[in-house]
């Protein structure tokens, strides 16, 4: 269960004047894939931080392919794929109604201690979910 996947109809307040979705909302739309992502592994953030950690974003790459517009469906697909010792590597895509390909993200996640703000290691509670997707 690695892998998980979400879908979000597109709202007319997502549409830029361009007339398809504004490229800020596509970082929303990967933060609710990873939320997913969490809450389907039960991991969402009470339980990461009362095992001692919770997770920040340090780094997010994201690669626009097509447009997507008001009242479609779109696919967030998200997984784990690399762990390190005190970071994790989270790749996503977004793909559209017929199956196209919209969006394609990595994120690098850290882990740390909720009060020191200092990275902490990996724990076995996330790392276990690594696919090899």
């Amino acid at each position: 269960m690695g892998i998980t996947q979400i879908t979000i109809t597109v709202r007319c307040t997502e549409i830029d004047v361009n007339g398809h979705v504004n490229n800020a909302k596509f970082v929303e739309y990967y933060e609710w894939g990873r939320e997913d992502w969490y809450e389907q592994h039960q991991l969402p953030y009470e339980t990461l931080s009362n095992m001692g950690f919770i997770t920040v974003v340090a780094r997010a790459e994201i690669d626009y392919r097509q447009p997507a517009h008001q009242n479609e469906q779109l696919l967030v697909t998200t997984w784990l794929s690399d762990v390190g010792r005190t970071s994790f590597r989270m790749r996503q895509r977004i793909t559209g109604t017929n199956g196209y390909l919209v969006s394609e993200a990595q994120f690098v996640i850290v882990t740390v201690d909720p009060t020191t703000r200092r990275p902490v290691p990996v724990p076995d509670a996330i790392s276990k979910h690594r696919s090899s997707s």
